[in-house]
């Protein structure tokens, strides 16, 4: 069960990093002038010279916690990643998280505003504009092997059934804007997280393999279509970090990569970095059973969940090979590229040689 643990951890990173055109994205000297900046705001948020702030993790964005023993007040301060969100993006993303709250289909965390009421703080690091959100701290931690996973995923399946009905039924506000997450933009010319082709440790015929893979996903993604019963607005990163579960509780968390998809990605979005695991079937059964509990899911649905699984596990290797100086890529590494490639076949062999089934 390693996979769950390098699917969970976060650890801080502290070696430089740079992307291919040579920007330093995170690193000792940068860390200290974000971290420095981020003290300076603190009294935007009404917090004391005297807070506690300490790095949490460090993925598309970084996250601190931020404890004031003088008011009795902890928060989580998320700076936003340069060059990945707009400002309206981050927006939009706070308001639907106010209405999935005020509607009580998710327990997930209620953004804090800044003391002149504006969800979103503008941070000054080097002469580049950071975004920085703030979130209460809510009790939780995240599951993990030791924990009885099929059983939180049929919780997760009613948990994500409520956020579909929600996003379905809800009128978004003017000016809504969030990421498309179609094939273009993942597996695409235009991916977000940058191009497959560049993972790790890929060769020849490991390339070969996943281009394979790719045309049958794209193929049969024209087939299954983007009607309105099976694309919208979802979470699209319900991943284990990104749970917290406390007793009988399971609470949501970040919706950093929320957008437009579809529906049934969610599921693949959940087993982030284990897609290979064993237990991965047994969890697919309990979220599928966990959502019909709570709302329709129809054959075709679930018989396409294992192209999500594929799509998914080829866009994490382009992630990884683009956010290299994260903790979790490096965890993850060229051994990540190699165990896609028994999916990918299997997923080849399952459908006909991939153009049918």
């Amino acid at each position: 069960m390693l996979a769950l643990q390098h699917a969970t951890e976060c650890r801080i990173l502290c070696a430089r990093q740079t992307r291919k055109d040579g920007t330093v994205v995170y690193d000792e000297a940068y860390l200290a002038s974000l971290e420095q900046a981020v003290r300076a705001a603190l009294p935007v948020w009404s917090l004391s010279p005297g807070t506690d702030l300490r790095l949490l993790c460090i993925s598309e964005n970084a996250t601190y916690l931020a404890e004031d023993p003088e008011a009795g007040t902890r928060l989580v301060l998320r700076v936003h990643r340069p060059g990945y969100h707009s400002e309206d993006e981050i927006r939009s993303e706070l308001a639907w998280i106010g209405d999935l709250r005020a509607s009580g289909a998710v327990q997930t965390p209620a953004p804090v505003p800044t003391r002149g009421g504006d969800p979103v703080c503008r941070l000054d690091v080097g002469g580049v504009t950071r975004h920085a959100v703030a979130f209460e701290h809510v009790p939780g931690r995240t599951p993990d092997e030791t924990d009885d996973l099929p059983a939180w995923f049929r919780v997760l399946g009613g948990v994500t059934a409520r956020i579909h009905a929600h996003a379905r039924a809800w009128k978004r506000p003017p000016g809504f804007q969030r990421k498309v997450w179609d094939f273009t933009t993942m597996l695409g010319e235009r991916g977000h997280w940058g191009q497959w082709r560049d993972g790790l440790g890929l060769d020849g015929p490991g390339t070969a393999l996943l281009e394979r893979a790719t045309t049958v996903i794209r193929e049969r993604l024209a087939r299954y279509g983007t009607g309105p019963d099976r694309f919208g607005l979802v979470h699209a990163d319900l991943r284990l970090a990104n749970l917290l579960v406390d007793q009988d509780a399971l609470r949501v968390i970040d919706f950093d990569d929320c957008g437009f998809s579809w529906y049934a990605y969610d599921f693949a979005a959940a087993i982030s970095f284990f897609e290979h695991d064993p237990i991965v079937p047994a969890l697919l059964d309990a979220w599928v059973e966990g959502y019909r509990a709570v709302a329709p899911l129809a054959p075709e649905d679930v018989a396409e969940i294992q192209t999500f699984m594929v799509l998914r596990r080829i866009l994490l290797i382009a992630w990884v090979a683009s956010h290299a100086e994260t903790p979790t890529a490096q965890a993850m590494g060229v051994p990540y590229t190699e165990a896609a490639y028994p999916l990918a076949e299997a997923y080849l062999s399952s459908h006909a040689n991939g153009r049918h089934g």
